[in-house]
């Protein structure tokens, strides 16, 4: 067997099964297995293994036999063997402490074997053989001759090529995938950049969308397609990106490809920072892309609404959506700048259609009479927007009828009358800012077009552009005012759905006064003839992406509970019989509706009740929480803590003012009589015990009076710091999104 070069003492480079090479001095020459066993210094112990030659010569060549020195004498300058310290055929059997090379540090084990072979330098190793020194001053193996240079290569001879081994082949392979890979992903990206705007900062999702988009069938929604009559219509209206998007370079992440259903391209990212498209699908009544105009959505909404309330009806069209999405766009009328055009909405176009109904013969001799209110909704408030934002009052009498106190009915003949009523209540609305709007509506719009025969209520029809549900983090660290109309809002859109819910499913009992909203409209739910459309409205750019997939949870929820009327025993009407009796006339802010309310949380904990601390709660909107796999209206005890205080409150204040009202006025009356005895003073011999026991009797009523009032104040502010106390337990439940 030829060993070449090799000789025990020897330092040659070898190679690890995790890819390193380093160097190893050669202890025994092995020629049964035609292999030699070598030994290095590693981590403060010596260890060893028995290498084959092909792995040898081929990452150490130069000790390979050359033809031409067959048979020749041995390099005068080559040192003569050392004694090997083991014996030959019986390798890793001994453990020797070696010294390491001068300047070598150990190296440690590692177990990335995916990584390139990366070849130290050794300029020994290129040169020649290192052998063990002659010098006896040094004990057997050490290494310090570890730098005299071998023989060197005469000019004549030939080195023959090096052999690799099938782990450095292998290493190699893999390094020449990766690169082959990452040139196709290069030239994939470079010509993508060439085909698109690599300016926008989601261009990635961008060529992803319009890929996915090519591979549908678009069938859009058409004036000719039939209009399907059902009791509870719900549909969805795409509004195009807008100026501050189109600035921004946002991308349009919602597809309508047919008339019914609606796609949104939500953006992900893998773990690995790879991006990906989930595609989630959702199917209404109507679907309109961001080329529709009022006047289609109106047709297929609306209209077919307006002949419920001749037939003794009571009709309902609401538009609901995140704030920015264009509800008021929808319902006012359109934008132009800040300049709205009041006849192009939902409001004006339902009212020509009723004077249009009004002169067809089948309704002409009925001898109706339009009349039209105007009042918001605005932090369990109600405001009357034709009479200077009057405050007004919302009772409940014994026939259980819902009464709002001191609302004006304008009466009006012709369009042009109602778009005047519309503009009035339009500059009268509260607005505020929101992150999403500069000029955000606030609160619930109620326009009504209601139809009297002989001053009796024939049907009405109410359109209602709802208040945006604004997120929970801007009104997180708000002030008070602002929570609480948060908070207000919240729950009447969840009282709202909470309703048509009942109704949908002929439930025994509806919670009407669970909010101030779902009271004032509680007529227009009930009854043998009544009919609801819901408008969503979603916004299309990439950041408003979870918001819209609120908005449309929320109206697929809604749309599930629309059954078919026809079915026996589902979805009939209620009658009057049906709802709880009431024996008197009372604030509907009472007891009942905290019960109510509580039948509204209760009936949307869900399986939050069985939550501990432990469990990541999903912020969805202003202290409502969700987990992965619930609907997104479910809520937590807290928020139904904090509704309940909220509730109380508004409660207590509507008392309070009025007695306060009260009381100025009983002051008034008192600074009469007190006017007339100071009068009675002047005269020469006037009763002196009268006035002194008059004046006695005011003033213990007014002390009486102030002791009251002052107690009332106490517990208003109680219940102040009660809800100040619930809003923070549900700030320390808010957690980031998941």
């Amino acid at each position: 067997m030829d060993f070449g070069r090799i000789n025990v003492g020897s330092y040659v480079e070898i190679q690890r099964s995790d890819g390193r090479v380093h160097q190893a001095m050669v202890t025994a020459l092995n020629e049964d297995s035609e292999s030699v066993t070598v030994e290095w210094f590693e981590n403060g112990e010596t260890k060893g293994k028995e290498i084959d030659l092909e792995s040898i010569f081929s990452l150490n060549p130069e000790l390979t036999s050359v033809s031409s020195d067959a048979g020749s004498e041995p390099d005068p300058e080559m040192p003569p063997p050392a004694t090997p310290s083991v014996k030959a055929g019986r390798p890793g059997k001994t453990r020797r402490t070696m010294i390491p090379l001068r300047n070598e540090v150990p190296v440690k084990e590692s177990r990335i074997s995916a990584l390139p072979v990366r070849r130290r330098p050794s300029t020994v190793m290129e040169q020649g053989v290192v052998s063990a020194p002659q010098n006896g001053n040094h004990g057997e193996g050490s290494p310090a001759g570890a730098g005299q240079l071998g023989k060197k290569e005469l000019p004549g001879q030939q080195q023959q090529p090096r052999r690799k081994s099938n782990c450095v082949k292998e290493v190699e392979k893999m390094r020449r995938n990766r690169e082959e890979r990452r040139a196709q992903h290069q030239e994939i990206r470079e010509k993508r950049a060439q085909d698109y705007d690599v300016s926008y900062p989601n261009w990635e999702f961008l060529v992803m969308i319009k890929e996915f988009r090519s591979s549908l069938d678009y069938q859009p929604l058409c004036l000719s397609d039939s209009i399907e009559e059902s009791r509870i219509c719900v549909c969805v209206r795409k509004r195009p990106l807008n100026k501050k998007e189109l600035g921004r370079k946002e991308i349009d992440v919602i597809t309508v490809p047919s008339k019914d259903i609606v796609m949104v391209h939500e953006p992900k990212l893998k773990v690995d920072l790879t991006k990906y498209l989930e595609n989630q699908t959702f199917r209404f009544d109507y679907a309109f892309d961001e080329t529709t105009t009022n006047e289609m959505v109106y047709r297929f909404t609306a209209r077919p609404l307006v002949e419920t309330i001749f037939e003794k009806g009571m009709a309902t069209c609401f538009a609901y959506g995140q704030t920015g999405s264009g509800k008021t766009h929808t319902m006012g009328g359109v934008f132009s700048g800040k300049t709205q055009d009041c006849a192009k909405g939902i409001y004006a176009l339902a009212a020509r259609d009723v004077f249009q109904f009004l002169k067809q013969p089948r309704y002409r001799q009925l001898n109706l009479q339009v009349n039209a209110t105007f009042f918001e909704i605005y932090s369990g408030k109600v405001f009357d927007l034709l009479n200077r934002k009057a405050k007004l009052r919302v009772l409940e009498d014994g026939r259980q009828q819902v009464q709002v106190v001191g609302l004006q009915e304008k009466e009006v003949s012709n369009v042009e009358e109602v778009l005047r009523l519309i503009e009035m209540g339009n500059n009268c609305r509260t607005s505020g800012q929101t992150s999403a709007n500069a000029q955000s509506s606030r609160s619930h719009a109620v326009f009504q077009l209601i139809l009297r025969r002989a001053g009796r209520m024939h049907g009405k029809f109410s359109l209602i552009d709802l208040a945006g549900n604004e997120r929970g983090a801007d009104t997180a660290s708000a002030d008070r005012q602002t929570r609480l109309e948060g908070a207000e809002i919240n729950k009447s859109l969840l009282a709202l759905k909470e309703c048509i819910r009942a109704l949908g499913q002929n439930k025994p009992h509806t919670p009407f006064r669970a909010s101030k909203l779902t009271q004032v409209l509680r007529d227009s739910f009930i009854g043998e003839n009544s009919r609801t459309c819901m408008i969503a409205m979603i916004s299309p750019g990439m950041s408003s992406c979870e918001h819209t997939l609120n908005t449309l949870r929320y109206a697929d929820r809604v749309k599930e509970l629309g059954v078919d009327p026809s079915v026996p025993g589902v979805g009939g009407a209620h009658s009057p019989g049906d709802a709880p009796s009431v024996s008197a006339p009372r604030s509907v802010g009472a007891s009942p509706g905290r019960d109510d309310l509580k039948i509204l949380c209760e009936q949307n904990m869900g399986s939050l009740d069985l939550l501990d601390d432990s469990v990541e709660l999903i912020k969805l909107c202003d202290g409502y929480f969700t987990l992965k796999g619930l609907q997104e209206e479910e809520v937590s005890p807290q928020l139904f803590t904090f509704h309940e205080a909220v509730s109380h409150l508004v409660e207590m204040e509507e008392e309070l003012v009025e007695d306060h009202k009260a009381a100025f006025e009983e002051s008034i009356q008192w600074l009469e009589e007190e006017k007339t005895l100071l009068e009675m003073t002047e005269e020469v011999d006037y009763d002196v015990d009268a006035y002194a026991s008059q004046l006695e009797l005011i003033l213990t009523q007014k002390l009486e009076l102030f002791s009251t009032m002052q107690e009332k104040v106490k517990a208003f502010r109680a219940a102040l710091q009660d809800e100040e106390q619930a809003s923070r337990q549900i700030g320390g439940q808010r957690r980031p999104q998941a």
